[in-house]
């Protein structure tokens, strides 16, 4: 199979920059565009927290099919890479997942505020196709399964995850300084586990004062805590060697 699955998805993971585009209520037939910070849920579907007197809500409401321009870096957009994905987006009870909370947080603190408005909520964009471009001459379109392809079925990794974290923010500080340095050419003077998936990892890294993310993938997928510390020690070990 192409690899172009995998690497739109993990092009995905990547970033958490995107263009949300909704079918406008107000002039009808005419796309509306926003800026829209989002989280992936383990399932790898987008998740957006917006209010809802937002333009973009009032949209969602009457039509709720939507796209994500996902993108990363500005310097040059048309050479980047980027992911255009359409679905369909669900509204989500922001009071009932805990831990979707939390992971959003993590990834984008400065929305804490938002929890304490009645007026924001989450929304999941469930992805039906998209397009990649990888770059010039690399591109393709595919299906929500198809971005899907080899993630495990049985994951359990969603409510393991604050364990996981927490284990290696406490105890293993010094063995994500050195993945940064490892995968990435960073030297942090600290770093913080953000989040953990079948795919790999995000890292907080404080470099020169200044806070970066950084993407660490696994060589193949894992599913639970005990594969998570399997694929760890394993790129442990990478570093030693």
């Amino acid at each position: 199979m192409s690899q172009l699955p995998l690497e739109a998805r993990q092009f995905l993971r990547s970033t958490r920059t995107a263009i949300l585009s909704t079918h406008s209520a107000k002039l009808e037939g005419y796309p509306f565009g926003s800026v829209a910070p989002f989280v992936l849920d383990h399932q790898c579907q987008p998740i957006i927290l917006i209010s809802n007197i937002a333009e973009h809500t009032k949209n969602i409401a009457a039509n709720p099919k939507v796209s994500l321009l996902v993108f990363a870096g500005a310097e040059d957009l048309q050479a980047n890479a980027r992911l255009t994905l359409l679905g369909t987006a669900h509204v989500i009870n922001k009071n009932e997942d805990a831990d979707l909370r939390a992971r959003y947080l993590r990834y984008l603190p400065q929305a804490s505020g938002y929890f304490d408005m009645h007026d924001f909520a989450f929304y999941r964009i469930q992805i039906e196709t998209c397009r990649y471009i990888a770059g010039f001459g690399k591109m393709g379109w595919l299906s929500g399964s198809d971005l899907m392809t080899d993630m495990p079925a049985n994951s359990q990794l969603a409510s393991q995850e604050a364990h996981i974290l927490n284990h290696m923010n406490t105890d293993h500080s010094d063995s994500l300084i050195a993945y940064c340095r490892h995968v990435h050419g960073v030297e942090a003077t600290q770093a913080t586990m953000l989040g953990i998936d079948c795919d790999g990892f995000d890292v907080a890294a404080i470099v020169n004062n200044q806070t970066m993310t950084l993407r660490l993938a696994f060589a193949t997928p894992i599913h639970d805590a005990q594969s998570a510390r399997a694929a760890l020690v394993s790129l442990s070990k990478s570093i030693n060697a």
